[in-house]
């Protein structure tokens, strides 16, 4: 007889001797509970710690030994990324400290991994000894002593099987921290909009969507679904599908899935599959489709707004509905336009109602933003909407709050975000205030254009600039001291400030730029020696083959370092 198993961790990196960490997948059920396989289960696992993109940091590699207590090697398969959660509203969880399944291959259910911070996580052999119904478990690094003797077979438990069905959890197990950083067995009490777990002949699932995801033959229409429109809304591949559908459907099939939807228009505004559903009865349904749908918006429009999937609601309905009803949605902002501009959801409905409600009835937004400017110009979110303001409003609306800016410019080129409402300011601006922007950086060329932010809006005053205000940046650039240094020499050989020399190579005068080239060729050989002037080398030999007839001008679109500015556009209205 094989003496009882052990579960045998690894610490969590080389050498080190914190607690383990274990990911793992839970096989097929009927592995779990057979027989033949009670004694010598093969553990999948794989060390996660903390960290990375994804909250987790792999600390071995699936490549590392691991060992049951006999000395047989435990096989590690590689783990699957994580699956993108949804809203867990209503879901309980418990931790899982391992899981068994045969060593043959394998049939694997998703389990979400939640991270852990190192003060939140207690020793592994705390928690186990803790639970009476996890003390099986034993975490036991290789070469350790041996662990206690393990509990008779008939107090032991594996999974409990209502677990493994996603119903409730037995009350043992609901207080269960997962200490491990391990995974976490998600149990659905809550909305089938909210699921986690995916996996075959989930309970929650009507037969018909089971069927549905399963059958890749049949070609499934509308009526098909009758009565299950707003499950199907709710579900991955039943929201694409109902999506792709009604782009075509007739007025009859568009009403036949209208009126289940109808009934439930509110939760599925707020749900990770369904909100794309109402986006497109808004772009695609009838005027009275969308009438009704902009009702039951009402009293809602900000709490929809501060909403991951509502906020892509209210911007599309702000596109298709008439003039009278983005009036009445957008009034409901009226005294919360700051936290809206400010939120990570609410600023890009701020910036749809700029560009699509008629100035008349968001003049109450315009105004908010009297006395911000320079705080909403310094905010991640904020500087998105005082440029789409600036885009589409008109001059009696911005005037006054141009001039605010203005009070700030100095400080604002070298903002993190302040630096992008400048550049806005010199590409679309007026003669007037680009001229401003440029008198604010003349005298200071040299250290802006070493400034990692401030660098941008010295290439945009040089490219959009006025002709005597374009001139006079180069001349400061390319003068020459009684000493014979200059600031071309200086900016040449810096990290930031040669992308305003190649710049400048691009939008000047040809005499200019002969000139410009005549002072670069001396130091050719010491801007090799730069990393950061490998980029401007080549534009100067491009250049000088040029007009040597040899080759073709560079491209003067822009600078190589790539896009300088933040998504402005309302971006979470696509699916």
């Amino acid at each position: 007889m094989q003496p009882p198993m052990r579960l045998q961790g690894q610490a969590s990196g080389p050498g080190a001797g914190g607690p383990p960490y274990i990911d793992n997948i839970v096989t097929d059920r009927s592995m779990m509970y057979s027989p033949a396989h009670s004694a010598g289960m093969a553990i999948h696992s794989a060390g996660v710690a903390p960290g990375g993109p994804h909250g987790f940091s792999r600390t071995q590699s699936y490549s590392d030994n691991r060992y049951l207590r006999n000395g047989g090697p435990v096989s590690a398969y590689p783990l699957p990324q994580p699956v993108a959660q949804r809203p867990t509203g209503g879901l309980a969880s418990a931790g899982v400290a391992g899981s068994f399944g045969a060593p043959a291959p394998y049939s694997a259910h998703r389990i979400h991994s939640q991270p852990h911070t190192p003060h939140q996580m207690p020793h592994p052999h705390q928690m186990l000894n803790a639970h009476p119904h996890m003390q099986m478990m034993h975490m036991q690094a290789p070469g350790a002593p041996s662990a206690p003797k393990q509990p008779p077979p008939q107090q032991q438990m594996l999974m409990p099987r209502e677990a493994m069905m996603y119903g409730t959890p037995p009350p043992a197990l609901m207080n269960v921290p997962s200490a491990m950083g391990g995974a976490q067995v998600m149990f659905r009490n809550g909305p089938k909009s909210a699921a986690v777990m995916e996996s075959p002949g989930h309970p929650q699932r009507s037969a018909l969507l089971e069927e549905f995801r399963g059958n890749k033959t049949r070609k499934y229409e509308l009526k098909d679904i009758c009565d299950h429109m707003v499950e199907f809304s709710c579900d991955q591949h039943g929201s694409r599908f109902i999506q792709q559908k009604l782009e075509q459907a007739t007025q009859d099939e568009k009403e036949l899935v209208f009126e289940e939807v109808a009934r439930n228009a509110r939760q599925l505004m707020t749900d990770v599959f369904g909100n794309y559903v109402i986006q497109k009865f808004f772009e695609h349904g009838s005027q009275v489709q969308k009438h009704v749908l902009s009702k039951q918006m009402e009293g809602h429009i900000l709490t929809l707004s501060l909403q991951m999937y509502g906020c892509r609601v209210v911007q599309k309905a702000l596109e298709h509905v008439i003039t009278e009803q983005q009036a009445s949605m957008v009034r409901e902002l009226d005294g919360h336009v700051l936290q809206c501009v400010k939120d990570q959801n609410g600023n890009h409905v701020i910036q749809k109602a700029i560009e699509r409600v008629p100035a008349e009835h968001i003049k109450f937004v315009i105004d908010s933003f009297h006395g911000q400017v320079y705080t909403l110009a310094t905010h991640p979110y904020g500087c998105r909407v005082i440029q789409r303001m600036f885009e589409h409003c008109d001059e009696a609306q911005t005037r006054p709050l141009l001039e605010e800016l203005h009070r700030y410019t100095t400080n604002l080129v070298q903002d993190q975000y302040g630096n992008y409402v400048i550049q806005h300011v010199m590409e679309r601006g007026k003669p007037a205030d680009r001229s401003l922007v440029c008198s604010r950086v003349r005298g200071h060329v040299l250290q802006l254009s070493k400034h990692k932010f401030a660098s941008n809006v010295v290439e945009k005053c040089i490219a959009y600039g006025e002709i005597k205000d374009r001139r006079a940046l180069i001349d400061e650039i390319t003068a020459v001291r009684r000493d014979g240094s200059s600031n071309l020499i200086n900016m040449m050989k810096d990290q930031y400030a040669n992308y305003v020399v190649q710049k400048m190579l691009d939008v000047v005068e040809e005499p200019q730029r002969e000139a410009i080239l005549v002072k670069i060729q001396p130091h050719m050989a010491a801007l090799r020696k730069f990393t950061y002037g490998k980029h401007l080398i080549s534009k100067v030999e491009k250049y000088m083959a040029m007009r040597d007839g040899v080759a073709e001008p560079p491209m003067s679109a822009g600078s190589s370092r790539g896009p300088q500015t933040p998504v402005s556009a309302s971006s979470k209205t696509s699916a």
